[in-house]
């Protein structure tokens, strides 16, 4: 029988007083060291009152409306909207096709995993201050970090693109100074923060509700288009029979493009983040792993089939290297359809994407320095919150990194984007490989302490077999991404102009960006990890003594009451769509 059975848990809690059953928030400057344990004294809790023992200052605002969306915002940006082109020129439209099957069945089991433990555990930090509970204090430090990295990054990323985007509404030879965008765009991220989850929770709904309905346009569009009812010309398949398709550059072009792919699914795994603010994580955690996942497959998978079969392979602005709207694959299929407002359209989607993209990210990113701050790895003032739950050192914190994006701009945002995405996308596959492991470790602890899956209020489907084939996909993209970064270093003998030669010189660019983009993250990991193991002595938790219990939640009476009580039938027919 577990302890939440019997009607009281052992947790470790702060010496402060608890917050009121009320759900005020006065003691929102404290924080607890709950992972770690520190120096602590043991209280016996009533099971009833274990939804209030969360002392980080975060208010439980979002609904579950505000999760599936923010997932949804999160993952569409310009990873579909301007970046996808260029992975059916590199490996062709079955290639493209496949990648992103493969890495979407790879990330239906990561948010499984996801949505088993944040149901059980919604912690500041979601899955990064699992692995303290579960394996190695260390292990939690090093993931902690590496996807506030992987956030911090992320969002100049968003932002570089954003003077890209406003460049097509310019006249040309403008003297604007476009570094004027993202520096609006930043300050509209802080209020929006500032003012708290749930403002941030409706603004990104309404945000993603844009983005899902072009989306939706554009399947339209592309059956349209592509049954010859719209624009003339039947296309059919035709486009999968040319020259190069439908596996362009073979196997090879095809692990080429899965880093890229990995970088446009990231954000996916948002709904374990949101756990922690979440009013029902029991209700909202589960429903949000499970509606999201179906409706990324809908739109990535749908929308990679029907660009591949409208525009070729071959068709020189799929590649996109000026990263403009103008060239971007959502609008060339528009235009095929004799949109003449496709272009200006989807760019002012774009902008929103984008804006919407970086708020997520900025949002996460606060929030991985607040549970670094909670658990002891980075000053405790750094995770202080204000009496609306904000973490406001740490936006300041956010914000700082955010203007990288006006360094980029002069560096060249196009350039300096491609090298983020490189980065970016070996970071999500090594907390996504994390994320399964420190799952597979959680069954473990869970069983030695005498538990059932059954007594999960949440237990992911496709366990155990399927969460093998997701670890045997991410394992294969790590070392497919290993290898290429190595294999792929150009030769030059093999350019006229040998060493000087502006081929060579493009291949070597990316080469070496390919290189710091598969080795960088883990060796960094690997420092991290080994760096705090050694310099605090930790060891790896016995799974029997695993932390099962601090901060697990129940629903409060009002809560299930409020849940509880029946809904109209048309809300519920809304609900499916929407």
């Amino acid at each position: 029988m577990s302890k939440s059975e019997v009607g009281y848990a052992d947790n470790n809690i702060s010496s402060a007083p608890l917050p009121s059953s009320s759900g005020s928030n006065d003691n929102h400057n404290n924080t607890a060291n709950a992972s770690t344990g520190g120096d602590m004294e043991k209280v016996m809790v009533p099971v009833e009152d274990m939804s209030n023992l969360d002392e980080s200052g975060l208010k439980r605002d979002l609904r579950l409306r505000h999760m599936v969306m923010i997932a949804i915002s999160g993952t569409i940006g310009t990873g579909l909207f301007l970046t996808s082109g260029k992975t059916i020129a590199t490996a062709g439209p079955l290639g493209a096709l496949l990648a992103y099957v493969v890495i979407g069945t790879w990330l239906v089991f990561v948010c499984q995993a996801i949505g088993e433990i944040a149901t059980l555990l919604p912690l500041p930090g979601a899955f990064t201050a699992w692995g303290a509970r579960v394996f190695d204090e260390a292990f939690s430090f090093q993931m902690t970090y590496l996807y506030l990295l992987n956030w911090l990054l992320t969002v100049p990323a968003e932002l570089s693109a954003s003077s890209l985007i406003v460049s097509f509404w310019l006249p040309e030879g403008s003297s604007f100074p476009t570094w004027v965008v993202p520096v609006i765009i930043i300050i509209v991220l802080v209020i929006i923060n500032l003012l708290g989850v749930q403002v941030y929770g409706e603004v990104e709904y309404w945000f993603s509700i844009l983005k899902v309905v072009t989306i939706i346009v554009f399947i339209i569009c592309g059956i349209l288009v592509d049954s010859g009812a719209v624009g003339g010309h039947v296309y059919g398949v035709e486009n999968w029979q040319i020259e190069g398709a439908p596996f362009k550059g073979g196997f090879r072009a095809f692990l080429s493009v899965l880093v890229s792919v990995g970088f446009a699914y990231g954000g996916t795994e948002l709904s374990g983040v949101t756990a922690a603010e979440s009013r029902n994580p029991h209700k909202h955690v589960p429903k949000a792993v499970n509606t999201v996942l179906v409706r990324i497959a809908f739109f990535y998978i749908l929308s990679i089939f029907f660009l591949s079969c409208i525009v070729p392979n071959n068709d020189p602005r799929l590649a996109n290297t000026d990263g403009t709207v103008l060239n971007a694959p959502f609008t060339i299929v528009f235009l095929k359809a004799g949109m003449s407002g496709g272009a200006s359209y989807m760019n002012a989607v774009i902008f929103t994407s984008v804006v919407s993209a970086a708020n997520s990210d900025f949002y996460v990113a606060t929030r991985m320095l607040m549970s670094l701050s909670r658990n002891g790895w980075a000053p405790r003032f750094v995770g202080r919150t204000n009496n609306r739950g904000v973490p406001v050192i740490a936006v300041g914190i956010t914000t700082a990194f955010s203007c990288i994006a006006l360094v980029m701009i002069y560096a060249g945002a196009s350039t300096v984007f491609d090298w983020l995405v490189s980065i970016i996308g070996s970071i999500i596959f090594l907390i996504w490989c994390s994320i399964l492991f420190l799952h597979f470790r959680f069954r473990v602890c869970w069983k030695a302490q005498g538990n059932s899956p059954d007594d999960l209020p949440y237990k992911s489907w496709g366990y155990p077999y399927g969460h093998y084939l997701g670890m045997i996909i991410g394992t294969g993209c790590v070392i497919a991404s290993f290898y290429l970064s190595i294999d792929n270093k150009p030769d030059t003998t093999k350019f006229a102009g040998g060493a000087m030669d502006p081929a060579y010189i493009s291949a070597r660019n990316k080469w070496a960006q390919g290189l710091l983009g598969a080795w960088f993250p883990w060796l960094l990991a690997i420092a991290l990890y080994f760096g705090w193991k050694f310099g605090k002595g930790t060891k790896i938790v016995n799974p029997v003594e695993a932390d099962l219990d601090t901060g697990r939640w129940v629903p409060p009476p009002k809560i299930v009451e409020e849940d509880s009580k029946p809904v109209s039938t048309w809300k519920k027919i809304l609900s499916k769509v929407v």
